[in-house]
Formats: C-alpha cells, sequence, structure tokens
C-alpha cells in the first residue's frame, strides 16, 4: 500500500490518544460569532459522545478546532466520528449563508500520543490555544474551550502541573489566523 501525498495519512490502529486538528476551507471564518462558536462547540461535544471518543481537551475556532481524545476499542472510528461532524456543521453553516453545497471543510489531521510527555503537553496546548492566538489572557475566559471545565474538574495539582507546561515547542499544526472581531 502506497501513502497519498497530498493529504494527511490517517493510521489510526490500536486505541489510545489522539490530538485532532482541523480547519476550514481556505481558513474562512465560517464559525464567527457566538451562536455559530456554541453550534460547532455542541456539535463537537454531542458526536463525540455518540461515537464514544472521550474528550479530554477541545478548542473551537471560527476557522478551525482542536482536540485531544481517548479513542473508543476501534481508533479507525475517528473518521466516521469527523466526517458526520463536518457533514452536519457543513450543512448548517451552508444553510446560514442561504447556499447548499459550498466546501465547508479542508482537511483534519491526527496524531496518535503514544507518550506521556507528549500527551499532557498537548492537553495544556489545547486548553491555553484561545491564549495562544491572543484572544483571552486566561484560557478559563474562553468558553468555547474545554481550560474552565478542566480548572473546574481536574485536582488542582494536576491542573497547574499541565498549565504550566511550556508549550512554544510543541509540534502541532496550527497556522490558523484568529481574528478577535470573528468571536
Amino acid at each position: 500500500m502506497r501513502d497519498w501525498p497530498h493529504s494527511p495519512l490517517h493510521r489510526l490502529g490500536e486505541p489510545g490518544a489522539y490530538i485532532v486538528t482541523a480547519g476550514t476551507y481556505l481558513k474562512r471564518a465560517v464559525f464567527r460569532g457566538s451562536l455559530r462558536l456554541e453550534f460547532l462547540c455542541d456539535a463537537l461535544l454531542d458526536l463525540a459522545e455518540k461515537y464514544q471518543w472521550g474528550l479530554q481537551a477541545w478548542a473551537v475556532f471560527p476557522n478551525h478546532y482542536h482536540f485531544v481524545a481517548m479513542s473508543p476499542e476501534k481508533a479507525t472510528s475517528l473518521t466516521a466520528f469527523t466526517k458526520h461532524l463536518h457533514s452536519v456543521t457543513a450543512i448548517e453553516a451552508n444553510r446560514w449563508e442561504g447556499t447548499t453545497g459550498n466546501k465547508v471543510w479542508f482537511q483534519f489531521r491526527d496524531t496518535e500520543l503514544t507518550y506521556p510527555e507528549s500527551y499532557d503537553a498537548r492537553l495544556s496546548y489545547v486548553h491555553r490555544n484561545a491564549v495562544h492566538h491572543g484572544i483571552v489572557r486566561e484560557p478559563s475566559l474562553y468558553p468555547w474551550c474545554s481550560a474552565g471545565w478542566f480548572q473546574r474538574r481536574a485536582p488542582t495539582s494536576l491542573y497547574k502541573r499541565i498549565m504550566a507546561l511550556k508549550i512554544d515547542r510543541v509540534n502541532v499544526i496550527d497556522d490558523f489566523e484568529v481574528d478577535p472581531a470573528d468571536i
């Protein structure tokens, strides 16, 4: 079997932890505004539960999203999960624009997290992504991410340890510009 060089590989094998990033087509701010962000975030949370992907961290923006999740027994269900998420949200985005069939999503990238240090660093990165994009100064103030949820639910020592990790060298494809005016 040969790899296709024009799209990300999805080598979903063993159950485990994964980080996923997806962006909108041409990085357009399709989900701008609180109602659209809320819709995308709710769809992500609902479908993750339906497909039994245990979300550990998530961050949703007008032109992309990230999440870290524990897979169900069959990690290959990630493809069906993201296709379902992208289908439901694309249909609604087209409805908002009064069109049908416009491309909304581009691709998604996934990486299996096989080392505890890698998992922890990506948890921190996703929880703090709104700060990374210059939208808020405190992660828990961004309502469409898991930082506030993590702060309320995690033991204090775990929360402090994860949030103190350096994330400037974490290798996550995140070349999305987020305009605070689109929030």
